[in-house]
């Protein structure tokens, strides 16, 4: 345990090595929009990001294996038993992880409807049929990425994946992908919320095993829309970061967001967005 050392302090979250076979993720209140970490936190976002990951890796356990070992502080070492840790905190097996993110997408939507628009291609996809925007469409589509670790992550087409991962594992990885959106698609639609579109990450464990790590269906790797609020062809309410992006987009002084000036009204606001969402999910 002498050897625990954070080994990553990434916009939201903070990584730790605990030995050759676990990670501590700790997951902070930091906001980022637009790939800068805003300088106020948003009150508890960490736990409900934490909690609601918890949840779907709860809920999908019986379709793909996740990462996670225990979010029971007592079962860390002890630098993080402590209050601050306390719902925010998880121990997760370490794994070989994929350079790719796998982005589920249900409907029409950002830089999608973009290309659809514009008649192009999207990750090698063309997408048939009348389509407005945010529309649902006739099937999901994955739409992967590389995960760069610098600047902005690059749309690649499936095939691109066969050739890094091979047939087999990328397609098993596909049918995975679909399955875990479809069960918790059901289950958000269920309780209010629409998932639009959402992204997975994936590693291999010691015995070759795909597993299911990051976080899944959280507000901040996916497109939450509340359902009551929905209608095709315009931007729904969204439970997610959209609400600070607009606010910053809609307040550049000089063409310059404004980042660090976020009034605590809106933070505040955003903070009950995330609160909603989790109690929408959880139940």
């Amino acid at each position: 345990m002498q050897n625990m050392k954070k080994i990553i302090s990434g916009k939201v979250r903070e990584v730790y090595e605990i030995d050759d076979n676990r990670l501590v993720i700790v997951t902070t209140d930091r906001i980022s929009a637009f790939d800068v970490i805003l300088s106020k936190p948003v009150k508890d976002k960490g736990k409900v990001l934490n909690t609601v990951s918890l949840f779907w890796f709860d809920y999908t356990k019986n379709i793909v294996k996740n990462h996670v070992i225990s979010d029971k502080l007592e079962d860390m070492p002890e630098f993080f038993q402590k209050p601050e840790f306390e719902g925010r905190t998880v121990m997760v097996e370490k794994l070989k992880m994929l350079p790719f993110e796998f982005i589920v997408r249900g409907y029409i939507f950002g830089n999608m409807w973009n290309a659809y628009k514009e008649n192009k291609e999207f990750c090698g996809l063309k997408i048939e049929g009348d389509y407005q925007q945010a529309q649902k469409l006739n099937a999901p589509i994955l739409t992967p990425s590389t995960k760069a670790t610098e600047g902005h992550d690059i749309y690649v087409s499936f095939d691109y994946v066969v050739n890094a991962l091979g047939k087999e594992t990328a397609e098993k990885i596909r049918n995975i992908c679909f399955k875990v959106f479809d069960a918790c698609y059901n289950h958000a639609y269920g309780n209010g919320i629409i998932i639009a579109d959402t992204k997975f990450e994936f590693g291999f464990d010691t015995d070759g095993n795909i597993v299911l790590a990051d976080e899944i269906f959280t507000p901040d790797s996916s497109r939450f829309w509340s359902l009551a609020d929905y209608k095709v062809g315009m931007s729904p309410k969204s439970y997610d970061k959209q609400f600070i992006r607009d606010w910053l987009t809609d307040n550049q002084i000089d063409g310059k967001m404004q980042f660090d000036n976020v009034p605590d009204g809106i933070i505040n606001k955003t903070a009950a967005i995330y609160q909603e969402c989790l109690e929408k999910i959880v139940r």
